[in-house]
């Protein structure tokens, strides 16, 4: 289209008529019947000789070529950028699983289960399967070092315990001899007492190794736990008021069954008396009880001084003692051989304030 106006506006020659007004422009097609053109036009406008000279064409191969690239991005770029995105997605997820598999490892590795492993699902072949890869080989290692230390101790305290056992014999029949000085009596009682207490020890940590090794296992059977109380509670509670103690026993009516060894779980629970009676001062109690719920908890609560919570998982360990619990007799195997027994049943071993005192709670799996 072109129209060409000179002076006053007046179209001088072209064929249309290009008028603008508020919303644009508007041309009509020069004729006998001026008829108003429809679409979209480009335009571009210069004076020349004083007149106004104005060319238009149609915008709509411009309209045509946005149609075309258009359907070319809905029908190829959306395809390509949603299955890139899909394909993030999915190995986004993957990615996720395979460091969830290597913290849960991590994490249990951290609380004691040195057999953890990161599974092999989570071993691909990036940078996270060779970290998982790395992961296992340290926790491979980390197992074969506790399995020797544990080995070496057991090896030592077997090999130690018959000497000592026959140190005992000998001192025995030292404190026999007739005519025997009472000093040398003396000696030889005290001598007797240390021999006796590092058997016991020694005792404890081949138990602890055979506990660890799951060798009881085999001899597991169905145990209720409520008669299991009764009869300890009925050992104990003399010995308790003979150090002017007092000993409360809270039972339920029905029985409680567990799966395990009788043996262990008395030993378990006389570890616990026996602790709770050595730190609770005089005019005080203990209290034992068994609550039945979505599991079967086993609780000794005691009125002693308590262990800080920072504590908690070093008196776990064997032979940890506390600075004020040194003065008083034990190995700081106890609670070690504890710990061992329930973790063998699949227990939880918990230690709590009760102010004052200490409650330990030994938390069966449901039956």
């Amino acid at each position: 289209l072109l129209s060409y106006r000179g002076f006053g506006g007046r179209v001088v020659a072209g064929n249309a008529a290009i008028m603008q007004q508020q919303e644009g422009f508007r041309i009509i097609a020069l004729g006998p019947e001026p008829v108003e053109i429809q679409g979209r036009f480009i335009s571009l406008s210069e004076y020349i000789h004083g007149g106004l000279l104005t060319v238009a064409q149609t915008a709509e191969p411009l309209d045509t070529l946005r149609q075309t690239f258009l359907r070319v991005f809905l029908f190829s770029l959306l395809p390509a950028i949603g299955i890139a995105v899909l394909g993030g997605v999915l190995l986004a997820r993957r990615s996720a699983r395979a460091l969830r598999g290597i913290e849960q490892t991590l994490s249990a590795l951290t609380s004691g289960n040195l057999g953890a492993r990161v599974p092999e699902a989570a071993q691909n072949k990036g940078d996270i399967g060779r970290i998982g890869q790395s992961v296992n080989r340290m926790a491979q290692a980390q197992q074969q070092s506790t399995e020797a230390l544990r080995q070496v101790s057991a090896d030592i305290a077997h090999d130690l315990k018959t000497p000592i056992q026959r140190v005992a014999v000998q001192l025995t029949r030292l404190q026999e001899t007739p005519g025997l000085p009472e000093e040398a009596q003396e000696l030889a009682d005290q001598a007797l007492e240390e021999t006796r207490g590092i058997t016991n020890t020694f005792q404890a940590l081949l138990q602890i190794a055979q506990l660890e090794g799951g060798t009881p296992k085999s001899r597991f059977e169905p145990v209720d736990l409520r008669e299991v109380a009764a009869t300890f509670a009925e050992i104990y509670e003399p010995a308790a008021e003979e150090q002017n103690r007092s000993f409360a026993l809270s039972l339920p009516d029905a029985p409680v069954l567990v799966t395990g060894d009788r043996a262990l779980i008395g030993q378990m629970l006389a570890n616990l008396i026996e602790n709770a009676l050595r730190h609770t001062p005089e005019g005080t109690g203990i209290s034992l009880s068994l609550q039945q719920g979505e599991a079967a908890t086993l609780s000794v609560r005691d009125h002693g001084p308590g262990i800080p919570e920072t504590e908690y998982q070093n008196v776990l360990r064997r032979l940890y003692r506390l600075e004020q619990s040194r003065t008083t007799p034990g190995s700081g195997l106890g609670l070690s051989l504890v710990a061992a027994i329930a973790d063998l049943h699949g227990a939880e071993l918990k230690l709590s304030s009760a102010a004052p005192g200490l409650q330990a709670d030994v938390i069966f799996p449901a039956s």
